[in-house]
Formats: structure tokens, C-alpha cells, sequence
């Protein structure tokens, strides 16, 4: 589990907090209780659940049982199988698939002409698609939770300056997120 000591939104309430990693989210400190708590008591959390007929998947499937996934945290360390390959100007590009038990769950991509100007732009767009393909991995593998706000976070990440694809669809996709639909409810009443 890593502190970060910058404020960001909470991946569970959405509220501005210092916020810790854990099983690829931040919590802030109420949240990371409840997500210990269902990871370390899964029993309890189900009885309870049952007790005030509560399904955490919001689907009605189990019968009014609650199920609550089975999350793991990604290890320091993971081991990675390194791939070299070249793209149809001949330019070289490294790609790293990291793997747990054999499965991959976060994939890195690299070149050595990163400084190249003219490949500025396709690496921001690399930069995306391997964020965004991680978090689909960890998603499958690990049973991690997507949400807009992670994807919005990923895209924020991956943009290297202003006007690039990544922040245009971070500015695009922020209108969706959930303090634009509190915004909206507000408006209503």
C-alpha cells in the first residue's frame, strides 16, 4: 500500500482527500477502511449485507447475498517479459508486458527516439493506449473496478502537453464524470 501525499479524489466516495493506493485505486482513509474490511472479512461483509438487503454489485442475480470480489494489490516487484519490435518508419519500440501468476496486467511501451519531436505526439497516444490497456488487464486479472474517474485519471496522465489527444479527451470525458452529475442533481433540486 503507497501513501501519496497529494490531495486528489477518492476513487471510492469522490471526495478530495490524501489519498493511499491499494489493489490499483486511492482511498482516502474512510474508504480504505471499508475496502480492508471487505477484503479481510469478506464473510462478514456479506452477512451484513444480507442483513440490510444490500447487493455491492447492484445486480439482482445472488438472491439478495452480496458478493464482494476477491482483490489483490500488485506486488513492488512483478516479473515482465520485454518484446522489441519495429513500427513502418523502421523506428524500434520496446514493450514491456509486467505478469502475476502468468497473467499480464500492466503493459509499458518505449522508444529510443522519445526526444524526437516528431514522435511527441504518437507517444502521448501510446502512452493512452498502454494506461488504458493496463487498466483493462488489471481489471480481468484482478478483478479491479473501472470507473470513469480512473479512466479520466489515466488519460490526465498520459497527456505530455496541452491540446494532445489525451487531454482532449480528458476534457471531453469530464463533463461525464461524477462531480458533473452531482452538478446536475444539484441544478434540480
Amino acid at each position: 500500500m503507497k501513501e501519496k501525499n497529494t490531495a486528489e479524489r477518492c476513487d471510492g466516495c469522490g471526495k478530495v482527500a490524501s489519498l493511499q493506493e491499494t489493489h490499483g485505486n486511492e482511498f482516502c482513509d474512510e474508504c480504505l477502511t471499508l475496502a480492508k474490511a471487505m477484503q479481510e472479512r469478506p464473510d462478514t461483509i456479506k452477512r451484513i449485507c444480507t442483513l440490510i438487503k444490500s447487493d455491492l454489485r447492484h445486480s439482482g442475480e445472488n438472491n439478495g447475498e452480496c458478493q464482494s470480489n476477491n482483490l489483490r494489490d500488485l506486488p513492488e516487484v512483478l516479473d515482465a517479459v520485454r518484446y522489441r519490435t519495429r513500427d513502418r518508419e523502421l523506428n524500434t519500440w520496446y514493450v514491456s508486458i509486467s505478469e502475476l501468476e502468468g497473467n499480464p496486467v500492466e503493459i509499458f511501451a518505449s522508444t529510443a527516439f522519445d526526444r524526437d519531436d516528431q514522435l511527441q505526439s504518437r507517444i502521448s497516444n501510446l502512452t493512452t493506449i498502454t494506461r488504458l490497456i493496463s487498466l483493462i488487464l488489471r481489471h480481468v486479472f484482478l478483478n479491479e473496478v473501472l470507473t470513469l474517474e480512473k479512466t479520466i485519471k489515466q488519460l490526465r496522465r498520459s497527456s505530455r502537453q496541452k491540446n494532445d489527444l489525451p487531454h482532449m479527451l480528458t476534457r471531453v470525458l469530464q463533463g461525464y464524470s461524477r462531480d458533473a452529475e452531482e452538478k446536475k442533481e444539484e441544478a434540480t433540486v
